[in-house]
């Protein structure tokens, strides 16, 4: 559990390198967390470390992707009012019936309250917005703002120093997505994966790093598509190899290639 600035914490774990990343803020009536990350015990873990170094109980888990590394830990928060987009829940619900999750976990890790565009509410003296801005990284993402502190919690939808995950996503619309993220006036974003830099201000640099990808990647395949170019030669066209060095390029280059054709092509559900 580490410290962005006063009232605003990361708790991080890493697995196979990657570095995943929930979100905590503090009111002078309790604490939200952003994400439950992957398990019931490192969420027990999370909540043992507010208990003990915060010393605030956690009264509300706004939940952003619905994917397990960031979702499987509700177990541990079935005493906590949940919070997610409606999209999350039901990407949520078909994860957990496709996996074969018992009743009593689906219960435990189903939000108590969905939304279409946004949540505002008034937490211990902070006004907290729970944003909805469109189809990103999945279909549900939510961005947790609080204006006063002039901080965004981005979840999946920021990839710090990492090549970003396109299994699920809409890279086209993400773009959209963080150029309202942008307009937000925040000063520091903090990303679900990758690291947080000595000065969080430095955020915003790193957040314009991954957008470069995604623009990248959005106008060559453009050039193809105009060039006449059909998937498989988008795919073998655009290497993207400026980003060769980043984690998950590897894994995520030809699926971002191939869903971002799809998406600009209009096939793309």
């Amino acid at each position: 559990l580490r410290q962005i600035i006063p009232d605003h914490y990361g708790y991080s774990t890493t697995n196979a390198g990657r570095v995943f990343s929930s979100g905590v803020i503090v009111t002078r009536e309790g604490a939200l967390v952003v994400d439950a990350l992957d398990s019931e015990a490192i969420a027990r873990a999370e909540r043992e470390s507010i208990s003990s170094i915060i010393k605030k109980p956690v009264r509300y888990l706004v939940s952003s992707s619905f994917h397990d590394p960031f979702s499987k830990g509700n177990i541990a928060y079935a005493d906590v009012f949940k919070i997610g987009h409606e999209n999350y829940r039901a990407g949520l619900v078909d994860q957990m019936e496709r996996g074969g999750a018992s009743a009593e976990e689906q219960l435990a890790r189903m939000p108590n309250e969905t939304f279409r565009d946004r949540v505002t509410f008034y937490f211990g003296g902070k006004k907290i917005q729970v944003l909805y801005l469109g189809r990103a990284h999945t279909l549900g993402d939510s961005i947790i703002f609080v204006p006063q502190d002039r901080i965004a919690y981005l979840s999946e939808v920021f990839f710090s120093e990492e090549f970003p995950n396109m299994a699920q996503g809409y890279g086209v619309s993400w773009l959209r997505v963080l150029d309202e993220v942008e307009a937000l006036g925040a000063d520091i974003f903090v990303p679900g994966h990758g690291p947080i830099p000595e000065d969080p201000r430095g955020t915003r640099s790193g957040l314009h790093r991954m957008r470069q990808i995604l623009i990248d990647a959005r106008d060559a395949i453009q050039d193809e598509i105009a060039r006449g170019a059909t998937e498989d030669q988008a795919v073998a066209a655009v290497k993207l190899q400026q980003y060769e060095k980043l984690p998950a390029y590897a894994a995520q280059r030809e699926v971002t290639v191939r869903r971002m054709y799809k998406e600009l092509t209009g096939n793309l559900p």
